[in-house]
């Protein structure tokens, strides 16, 4: 069942809630509806926010947060996976550019953002499956049969994932700096490259889930990403006219339960890498199956998986880009360039452009 938004605060109670604890974390399901909007006001092209109903996929009564825009097309849908922390606001950059071409749809994982917040397993492939699940549920729900996927960071971990269980729905895969591709160097190899000091932080903290700290901040939550992360409020300066939208939207979307959070940290081994890694596992997707890398030039995440997927993918199309002075949040530090890249990539599965692509190949005929 899909539900569009109405005014009531009704339509959130899909999230698990504990009323003391939000007490001290200041998390307001209206605040982050109203911040959300406020961001996504600058967009240029209409959209439309809707919960989507995928029943008992993980909780009881699951339900996804959706942003649509241009549904009219009928060209292939993308669809949007952000990555750990996010929600759809932070795509606002890339939507307009994007939905001018096609349907899009973006929406907050589920666990993350406004999307229900259920209780995930303990197992780090089961807890992957269940995300995966959660995003076929909500396919099948809004009624797509086939789609293109752009996951970005653990969203791109995600896509993956999901191209590697149903690869039938998946007409191109984008993976924006995606997380989980490598496998974790050897102690003594990644210990020379982290201060002692840091060493101690990531081991103290290493139970916990990453974002533990703004939710140990309370109130001052948002405070505490405006001055730790002021670059990322840079990236939206040209684009966000209220600049504390960010760090407040940020703030709200993790103050939250934070279920899906956990869920990375039980597919996560130490922070930078995954306990089941991609690169692994890749071998194993279908053919058909295109795959375009977007790797942020000056980023943490390591872009070496990208250029060994496409020497083992003899079969398969795959295209590796990194796009200039851009870090992990690729979409954003060059969202001009990515967003062509993307439309770019895109257009390989619309059926207008295979044909044309089809009728200027040389029949077998001519090649005797």
């Amino acid at each position: 069942m899909i539900e569009v938004e109405t005014p009531s605060p009704a339509s959130d109670r899909g999230c698990n809630t504990d009323s003391r604890w939000f007490s001290w974390t200041r998390f307001s399901f209206n605040m982050l509806r109203s911040i959300e909007k406020s961001i996504l006001s600058h967009l240029r092209l209409p959209y439309r926010g809707m919960f989507v109903d995928i029943g008992p996929c993980v909780g009881e009564a699951d339900k996804v947060w959706t942003i649509a825009m241009n549904n009219e097309s009928k060209r292939v849908p993308i669809v949007m996976l952000h990555g750990l922390g996010a929600g759809v606001a932070l795509w606002v950059l890339n939507l307009d550019e994007i939905a001018r071409h096609r349907p899009v749809y973006a929406i907050d994982i589920l666990g993350f953002g406004r999307s229900s917040r259920p209780k995930f397993a303990d197992d780090a492939m089961i807890a992957e499956k269940q995300l995966v699940k959660s995003i076929d549920e909500w396919r099948k729900e809004v009624g797509l049969k086939e789609m293109i996927v752009l996951g970005h960071s653990m969203g791109g971990f995600l896509a993956t994932s999901y191209a590697l269980s149903y690869p039938d729905r998946v007409k191109h895969l984008i993976l924006a700096d995606p997380w989980g591709f490598p496998e974790k160097p050897a102690d003594d190899e990644n210990g020379r490259k982290i201060p002692l000091w840091a060493q101690a932080v990531l081991k103290a903290s290493k139970p916990l889930n990453p974002l533990w700290i703004i939710r140990f901040f309370g109130p001052l939550g948002s405070w505490l990403v405006g001055k730790t992360r002021p670059d990322i409020l840079r990236k939206f300066s040209g684009a966000v006219t209220n600049q504390d939208d960010i760090p407040n939207y940020i703030h709200q979307c993790n103050a939250q339960n934070p279920t899906g959070e956990g869920a990375f940290h039980t597919m996560m081994k130490d922070f930078g890498w995954a306990r089941n890694p991609m690169i692994n596992r890749i071998q194993d997707m279908k053919a058909t199956v295109p795959i375009t890398f977007l790797y942020g030039e000056r980023s943490w995440v390591d872009n070496s998986p990208g250029e060994t997927i496409r020497q083992l993918r003899q079969q398969g199309y795959v295209k590796v880009h990194s796009i200039k002075g851009a870090g992990h949040h690729v979409y954003a530090d060059d969202a001009e360039t990515f967003n062509g890249l993307v439309n770019d990539a895109c257009r390989t599965s619309d059926d207008d452009f295979l044909a044309v692509v089809r009728k200027d190949e040389p029949s077998k005929a001519s090649n005797v």
